[in-house]
């Protein structure tokens, strides 16, 4: 072992004195943006993963504790969120300061990742190792992605922390974890994965730490990996007892990993979450969607596990199948992850910058092309940084799987910083000394790297994508002109697409103008034939002209679609009801309450359907 320097004491504590200004640096900027969204109508989310969130985390509160089938959604979140809601009432600030603390935690990791592995040898850190540091973690505050998922109700905080809070642990060391240290870490990031199952890719790199670093614990290798698995056991058992023991349905985490698999590996996959034919946009629609699939096909109800082999199954298919073009998807979902274009799959980046909520900054693809010629520079002058590379590697494969989203490739962001951060201090430290040579490479490689970054994406859906979901968020909030500025965009990008084609349809609806609606879902059903939404609501445009023949058709076909919809069964009984047909608005309206009980409007109709004499 080196023997330390007699000045490393003095400058370990300015660099932990530094890392604690980094850490309430950021904090404040961080706590400025959720003062901020308190301020704006997006604290509490309408739609999307926030939305499920949120809304699971309410029925946990209110007794759903468990449920009848696996869990069809990773739960971790939506349990600490219903903890927090008890805690401190049903309020999102608290949890968007947890994870603002979170994130400042991100940032000192960063910072401290560059004090060890570019520290001389024999020293715990060095002036140009604190600058490079100090200039990866102000990146940090400035990312403009963190900075938007760390105060909104989703669980990528918490996953960023985790990861790099893991990966620094044996950085930090420069030996291999020890026994109990193996235990802690591992039950950390099990923990973690019941809520972003995606963590789990820094296991391999904590395995490598175990394999090829020596270990100042006695304990033999053996031992050491039998306690990472024990971690990992108990870590995830809040998943898989539930699944397994209570709700008797075989899934270790969740049974939403199987149209995951196939949403980011089908024919029609873009190498970003597209939706195939059949799926409603939004978690919650797009998982009881693919249930419905599932079901239709067995033609019986299934349990969640078979569910997700049904999905599993399709996906492997058209892999071994179709491989040629599996292997293209493949290549594209690399593209995808360097590209400077942004897919927020969510919106949320677009709607807190638009709305002044979050501060300008840096994006993903600033970092990326100043990353790469970082690499470059550093693997021959830095062995540490190696381990931090493959810590970015592990998560780019784990998301090969899949596909790529700005949330999802988030968690490479920090590693990427660090090898940004380093070059641009070795490019000045090259110009300084009048060495051309490595700054004329460096400057080389720059370019390139910005030309393979900056490819642009010429699939308009892409780009309509911002567009749209901005305007579903101003609809949602009864924003009219801002609803119809957006979705016009959407609509100019990518104008035989069904769902933006619906968003316009249910724009006319709230602007009071039922013909024009009815004229844009007509549009929906020629693109989409099974477009429930659109059956529906053709069918409430019918209800409301007292053609009442018209919307029993419209439902009846909505119902085809989706025989299990609770709202469609409800529609259909008024329709019926209006007409007459009380026997069979009663039997319809019992459906509904059957498969959703807790509507009062269901059991408002019910009753007045009763009090009619037969």
């Amino acid at each position: 072992m080196p023997t330390p320097s007699k000045t490393d004491p003095p400058a370990r504590r300015f660099s932990l004195g530094l890392g604690h200004l980094i850490f309430l640096l950021i904090f404040v900027l961080r706590l400025w943006s959720l003062v901020r969204l308190t301020h704006s109508s997006l604290l509490v989310p309408s739609r999307g993963d926030m939305h499920f969130y949120n809304d699971w985390a309410k029925q946990i509160l209110h007794g759903q504790f468990v449920q009848q089938l696996a869990f069809y959604g990773l739960p971790g979140y939506a349990y600490l969120l219903a903890i927090l809601y008890k805690l401190f009432g049903e309020n999102p600030f608290v949890p968007g300061l947890l994870q603002a603390s979170l994130d400042a935690g991100s940032g000192v990791l960063i910072y401290q990742i560059c004090c060890t592995i570019f520290a001389p040898p024999g020293s715990t850190s060095s002036p140009n190792a604190r600058i490079v540091g100090a200039l990866a973690a102000a990146g940090w505050a400035l990312f403009v992605p963190a900075q938007a998922y760390s105060i909104v109700l989703m669980p990528t905080a918490w996953f960023v922390f985790v990861f790099w809070f893991v990966a620094w642990r044996f950085i930090q060391k420069g030996t291999a974890p020890g026994a109990r240290e193996c235990l802690f870490l591992a039950l950390l990031v099990g923990l973690t994965a019941t809520a972003v199952a995606t963590v789990m890719a820094i296991i391999p790199l904590m395995l490598l730490a175990l394999f090829f670093r020596r270990s100042s614990d006695s304990r033999n290798l053996m031992t050491r990996l039998g306690l990472v698995m024990v971690g990992l056991v108990l870590g995830t058992s809040p998943c898989w007892i539930h699944n397994y023991f209570i709700a008797k349905d075989p899934v270790i985490l969740s049974a939403h990993s199987g149209i995951n698999f196939w949403i980011g590996n089908n024919p029609e996959a873009n190498g970003y979450p597209q939706f195939p034919p059949g799926l409603r946009a939004g978690q919650a629609a797009m998982l009881q969607d693919s249930i419905d699939q599932a079901e239709a096909a067995a033609g019986r109800p299934l349990k969640h596990a078979e569910v997700s082999r049904y999905w599993s199954d399709k996906t492997k298919r058209y892999i071994t199948t179709e491989l040629r073009d599996w292997l293209k998807l493949v290549a594209r979902k690399l593209r995808n992850f360097w590209s400077a274009f942004q897919y927020d799959d969510l919106s949320v980046i677009t709607v807190l910058r638009e709305q002044n909520v979050i501060f300008p900054g840096v994006y993903f693809g600033a970092i990326a092309a100043l990353a790469i010629p970082g690499i470059l520079f550093a693997w021959p002058k830095a062995p540490g940084a190696r381990w931090i590379l493959a810590a970015v590697l592990l998560s780019v494969f784990a998301l090969l799987a899949v596909f790529i989203t700005e949330r999802y490739r988030l968690v490479a962001a920090p590693g990427l910083l660090v090898f940004a951060a380093f070059g641009l201090s070795i490019f000045w430290q090259k110009l300084n000394a009048g060495e051309l040579g490595p700054a004329s490479a460096y400057l080389a490689i720059l370019v390139a790297s910005t030309m393979l970054v900056a490819w642009p994406q010429r699939n308009p859906s892409l780009w309509a994508l911002d567009a749209y979901n901005a305007g579903w968020q101003a609809l949602e909030s009864n924003n009219l002109p801002l609803a119809e500025k957006k979705l016009a965009v959407a609509h100019a990008y990518v104008p035989e697409n069904a769902e933006t084609l619906f968003a316009l349809g249910n724009l006319r609806l709230a602007q009071k103008n039922p013909e024009q609606a009815a004229a844009f879902y007509r549009s929906v059903l020629k693109i989409d034939g099974q477009h429930k939404g659109a059956f529906n609501n053709l069918g409430v445009i019918a209800l409301d002209a007292n053609q009442f023949n018209e919307a029993e058709n419209w439902f009846r076909r909505a119902e085809d679609v989706d025989p299990r919809n609770p709202k469609t069964h409800f529609l259909l009984a008024r329709a019926l009801f209006a007409k007459n047909d009380r026997d069979a608005a009663q039997k319809e309206i019992n459906v509904a309450i059957q498969l959703k009980p807790d509507q009062p409007e269901f059991t408002a109709l019910k009753e007045q359907i009763e009090r009619v004499p037969q």
